[in-house]
């Protein structure tokens, strides 16, 4: 199985590599369309801001690459978040591949939520064995509002999409590699999908 982390210059990607490590799976690194387009299955990840992030995207014809996609793709923290219509942040537009928008937190809490949250109503193959309520690792300012392509919600000031899935396209606000046996379960789950 070839599975390929998009390299498009956003975000902390070697953790990600390193968690399929210990997964025993040789995940590569690339930027290049035609190894994306001839891998199993993609990860998208970022972290970073969204307008240069998708200015990355456009640089490489990423842009127009990604919503073409017909393997599974899991979009991780910015990644998903780029895979939405719109982000707040520096005013983006986004891939489209989900039909809903990303705000930013009121001024009423902390930002960046930083740290342990758990996740709730749980509707995918990709929870195979996780439970309700189970703890996953966050560090974001922006989030996906609760749409009805949401498989997961989380709570922070007002309950928002955790997890996203249209067809084969998955996104988490959650960073899995950072979120221990469970969240290695999850991209265990994902190489496993159909």
């Amino acid at each position: 199985m070839r599975i390929v982390i998009i390299d498009y210059g956003a975000g902390n990607i070697k953790s990600i590599q390193f968690a399929f490590n210990r997964l025993g799976i040789n995940a590569i690194l690339s930027n290049s369309i035609e190894e994306i387009r001839a891998a199993d299955k993609i990860i998208f990840p970022g972290v970073g801001e969204a307008s240069s992030a998708m200015k990355m995207l456009k640089k490489s014809g990423l842009d127009v690459v990604i919503p073409t996609l017909t393997q599974p793709v899991l979009g991780i923290c910015l990644g998903m978040q780029l895979m939405c219509n719109s982000s707040e942040e520096g005013n983006t537009k986004g891939l489209g591949i989900f039909n809903v928008e990303v705000k930013r937190f009121s001024k009423n809490v902390k930002v960046p939520q930083m740290g342990w949250n758990t996740i709730s109503s749980l509707k995918s193959n990709l929870f195979t064995g996780i439970q309700e309520k189970e703890f996953m690792y966050l560090v974001h300012s922006f989030y996906a509002e609760n749409c009805k392509e949401s498989i997961a919600i989380t709570d922070y000031e007002i309950p928002y999409a955790a997890a996203l899935q249209k067809n084969n396209f998955y996104g988490v606000q959650f960073h899995p590699e950072k979120s221990g046996v469970e969240g290695e379960r999850i991209l265990k789950n994902f190489i496993e999908l159909k």
